[in-house]
């Protein structure tokens, strides 16, 4: 199905669970009910899908996402791949690129571990700060094989934004169709020049940590994403927040999921971005990545 028309999330998680490497239970986003609830208040906003990207091993658990999908109305594309190092099942270091991918493939191809839910995206694969480690490349070049196969988009996660350059680098030098690609976390790295050194070469950028002021203010990013659709790259950016604590959720007096809408859009109109825009990377560009937009 991939995308339904309407506002996508391109980049969050339904349900996550870092705490074994984080050492805190924050970082289990594991609470169903007020999922549900926050996902409801999206639909009445008119979010109409969200692209989960929770993969192995961030202990993913497809029929959960999919009784949320249920009972929210909200359409899950859920993901196959691998995260980053410290998150790698322990098996990886025996597989090789070839075992990675038919794994990738099967998911995609006949179901998500022992479910019929078939991943629609591969991703969110990663990078470690500044660079790959031999396994993170081993699953970059898996996804290669897994895409060229089934014609699934790939979503990537750059630690703090960075190695971006050398994870484009890579799909051109693979001979990956770049408009099938997006780089994650970019607003991160605070660097606009660095941004748009992607953009023109083609591939998507996500915006995809929106609220998180902590680690850049949401002022910068808006000036960044004004000077995008100054430049006419905007056709080429998503937004989305990544939450994946339960201190991110209204329920324990976080910005929820709605701030996205509620607070940041009205900056970006605030700010001169033009309605079209918005809509441009709210609606159309999501459908134009999954190919259903209009050419």
């Amino acid at each position: 199905m991939s995308l339904v028309d309407g506002i996508t999330y391109m980049h969050e998680h339904t349900t996550i669970d870092l705490s074994r490497i984080k050492n805190i239970d924050d970082t289990n986003l594991n609470c169903f009910e007020e999922t549900i609830i926050e996902f409801k208040e999206l639909y009445d906003k008119g979010v109409r899908n969200i692209v989960d990207v929770t993969n192995l091993d961030m202990k993913r658990n497809p029929l959960y996402v999919q009784k949320v999908a249920e009972a929210s109305g909200i359409n899950i594309v859920q993901a196959t791949g691998f995260y980053t190092e410290k998150f790698l099942p322990t098996i990886v270091t025996e597989w090789s690129v070839e075992d990675f991918g038919k794994l990738m493939i099967k998911e995609i191809q006949s179901g998500i571990a022992d479910t019929t839910i078939k991943a629609e995206i591969i991703g969110e694969i990663g990078s470690s700060k500044d660079g790959w480690t031999v396994n993170e490349k081993k699953v970059f070049d898996a996804s290669v094989i897994a895409h060229k196969e089934t014609g699934v988009p790939i979503t990537t996660h750059t630690t703090l934004g960075t190695n971006g350059h050398e994870q484009v680098q890579f799909f051109k030098e693979n001979n990956v169709d770049l408009a099938s690609v997006v780089i994650g976390h970019v607003d991160l790295s605070g660097n606009l020049e660095y941004i748009l050194n992607m953009l023109d070469q083609g591939v998507y950028v996500e915006f995809d940590t929106i609220g998180k002021e902590n680690y850049q203010p949401d002022a910068l990013r808006v000036s960044m994403l004004k000077e995008i659709e100054k430049r006419g790259l905007a056709d080429q950016v998503f937004l989305s927040m990544d939450i994946t604590r339960k201190s991110n959720m209204k329920f324990k007096n976080g910005i929820g999921y709605s701030y996205l809408l509620d607070t940041f859009v009205p900056m970006m109109k605030e700010a001169g971005i033009s309605s079209n825009t918005v809509e441009k990377m709210l609606i159309h560009n999501p459908l134009n990545f999954f190919g259903q937009g209009v050419k």
